[in-house]
């Protein structure tokens, strides 16, 4: 891998190593005094700061500060980055059309500015994802419940789709809603929108369980679960088996943050896609 870096570098020698790294499709770094400023579905500033910006060649961009494991700020992937010097500052742009956002880093001074030439191209191996999960259910139905036949997977409703629609032992429908990691009450207000789209297909009376299967919930995700009428069956995705030991914490995770769409696009619920809480 090269690697091409400048120490201090003034605006305009820190403006060529850009656009050079930018024509060539490097990943870039730089870290230095800055200002932010995103313009979009909403709109925020963030105030003077030393922070580290990651530019990628996928298009995307990262605002860090020295506190938290999340950006500040940042863009998705298919934004375009450009470059310039505007009264007296070094301006970093990314933008992108749909929908129509603009985030602008504007340094003071830079400190450093790195262009890696990266070349990695291996898949990750995931162990223990929902898909494991799913297999695990559908080789050996009994991890679930004895008796239960599963009978399609990604099923579609209108609530979309169902990890795995099957019947217990007494042919009663059962909707089977797959989370690889400890999960709060989002996951069970998923699995409740399920089960109602069930109820108007099939009718009122007709009868539908829904059982949510990861490896550990919240108190309040068990709560929900429990007061909506719904099922909650511990399995470990990677073994198929319930959880050696459950983590009794509190801690926060993919089932009770503001990104619950999957999108990994929020970290408050504002909706831009950016914060300037820092």
């Amino acid at each position: 891998m090269t690697v091409n870096t400048l120490h201090r570098p003034t605006h305009r020698d820190a403006l060529v190593h850009l656009e050079a790294a930018f024509e060539r499709g490097d990943m870039v770094t730089i870290f230095g005094r800055c200002t932010v400023d995103y313009d979009g579905r909403a709109t925020s500033e963030l105030g003077p700061g030393d922070r580290l910006v990651v530019l990628k060649p996928d298009g995307s961009i990262l605002v860090h500060t020295d506190e938290k494991r999340t950006p500040v700020n940042w863009q998705p992937p298919g934004c375009t980055h450009s470059a310039s010097v505007r009264d007296g500052r070094l301006l970093v742009r990314s933008t992108r059309t749909s929908p129509d956002e603009r985030l602008d880093v504007q340094f003071e001074r830079v400190e450093q500015c790195s262009a890696y030439a990266v070349d990695d191209r291996s898949d990750l191996e995931l162990v223990g994802s929902e898909e494991d999960l799913r297999q695990h259910i559908l080789s050996d139905p009994d991890v679930l419940e004895a008796g239960f036949e599963p009978l399609e997977t990604e099923r579609q409703s209108d609530a979309g789709a169902i990890d795995i629609f099957g019947e217990d032992a007494d042919g009663v429908a059962v909707v089977v809603e797959l989370k690889r990691r400890r999960v709060g009450p989002s996951a069970a207000s998923q699995l409740r929108r399920y089960v109602d789209a069930l109820h108007r297909e099939f009718g009122d009376d007709e009868p539908v369980r829904g059982v949510l299967v990861a490896p550990s919930v919240t108190e309040r995700a068990a709560d929900m679960l429990d007061r909506e009428g719904l099922e909650f069956v511990a399995l470990d995705p990677e073994t198929g088996e319930p959880p050696v030991e459950e983590d009794d914490g509190e801690s926060r995770d993919e089932g009770e943050t503001a990104d619950d769409d999957g999108d990994g696009n929020r970290d408050t619920d504002d909706g831009d896609g950016n914060r300037d809480d820092a």
